[in-house]
């Protein structure tokens, strides 16, 4: 018997169906700043504190952040939209941080008006297929308690009702 179809268009169409919030992950390497959007991101552990992150294997912000073994989780608020498709542009680094205000904490970028931020020290990278799954320890974090988060279903971008 043929079963439902399982190739890769038809996995993103399916897996479309869960919402995911919208964040912002940065490094800091020797050519400055770097950042890409992402909604694989979620909290792994609470003792020790923990978080995942997949990155594609061809992203640009894996180097510096495999490289300085440090990244921040920015989680983007619902007008963030314009921060999230800037991220993830394929424009340079350095005119998406023109673009956006940021400072450094922990040793790494955290965009301004950010619903919520966490630095991490990166604990390890596993292979996933066409990813990497990042392992971070939370050092640093601070939210805003009364925003709202964009998130992410069907393949664009959205706010809470």
């Amino acid at each position: 018997m043929g079963g439902p179809s399982v190739d890769p268009m038809r996995f993103r169409q399916v897996f479309g169906a869960w919402t995911s919030g919208v964040a912002v992950i940065t490094g800091h390497g020797p050519r400055g700043p770097a950042g890409m959007t992402a909604n694989a991101v979620c909290s792994l552990s609470l003792e020790p504190l923990l978080v995942l992150v997949c990155f594609d294997n061809e992203a640009r912000t894996l180097v510096p952040v495999r490289d300085s073994e440090r990244f921040a989780v920015n989680v983007l608020r619902a007008d963030q939209r314009e921060v999230a498709a800037e991220f993830a542009s394929k424009a340079a680094h350095r005119d998406s941080f023109a673009a956006v205000g940021w400072s450094r904490e922990y040793d790494v970028p955290v965009l301004d008006g950010v619903l919520a931020w966490l630095a991490c020290d990166l604990e390890q990278l596993i292979p996933g297929g066409d990813h990497m799954i990042a392992v971070g320890s939370v050092r640093a974090m601070d939210h805003d308690p009364s925003g709202k988060p964009l998130v992410w279903h069907r393949g664009v971008y959205q706010e809470m009702a």
